[in-house]
């Protein structure tokens, strides 16, 4: 098993968490996105898509974080990062797209580059696009988390799953643009409480040999 990761990228973010959860320590590249390296020929060769992270299992080679971690939870069951029942499911599925489909994608360091590179904005509007997206995304994700029986020590129950594999690198990203936490007590209780997992705490950008 081969990881193409990037310190910084929330997406693969997700997987480290996810592998460290499994106990599993694939061979790693590091591909740097601040410089260019995912559209190199080589990289492209690997993910098409000119994106970390990609993950290489045997022949096959996987992209798309969620897809990844659900290709994980199938072929190492445990710990599941599913529910078994089929509302449990959507519930964290939905979660998870609400971070990794609409929050993520908004404020992806190639729309931020975008943002102040073709389209000439400043930083102070980089980073009000930056909160807008997270605040509108954050709210409904509390309002979820707050108001069903169903969320508990994470989101989920008291066991780790998808949901909160997604929600703690969009917490990180949130904090380091500066984006005021205090009207989501629950994603910060449960952020924290992640935050207390070995495995957890092990895949923080900070910690990677890549970092910077």
């Amino acid at each position: 098993m081969h990881f193409y990761d990037y310190f910084r990228s929330s997406a693969a973010y997700r997987c480290r968490i996810a592998l460290n959860l499994k106990g599993l320590e694939p061979e790693r590249t590091f591909v740097n996105l601040r410089t260019g390296e995912v559209r190199s020929d080589w990289y492209s060769k690997v993910n098409p898509q000119q994106l970390v992270p990609a993950l290489v299992d045997g022949d096959a080679t996987l992209t798309q974080s969620l897809a990844i971690i659900e290709y994980l939870d199938d072929v190492h069951p445990e710990p599941a990062f599913m529910p078994k029942d089929p509302l449990g499911k959507a519930r964290v599925r939905g979660i998870s797209q609400a971070i990794a489909c609409d929050i993520h994608p908004l404020n992806n360091l190639r729309i931020l580059n975008y943002l102040t590179g073709e389209l000439g904005q400043s930083e102070d509007a980089k980073n009000k696009w930056y909160a807008h997206w997270v605040d509108l995304g954050f709210t409904a994700i509390e309002a979820q988390l707050a108001g069903s029986a169903h969320t508990g020590t994470y989101c989920h129950g008291d066991t780790v799953t998808m949901a909160d594999i997604c929600l703690v690198p969009q917490v990180f990203n949130a904090r380091r643009f500066n984006v005021d936490m205090s009207p989501y007590p629950t994603i910060v209780r449960i952020d924290e409480a992640l935050s207390q997992l070995p495995e957890v705490a092990a895949a923080a950008p900070g910690k990677q040999p890549d970092a910077v």
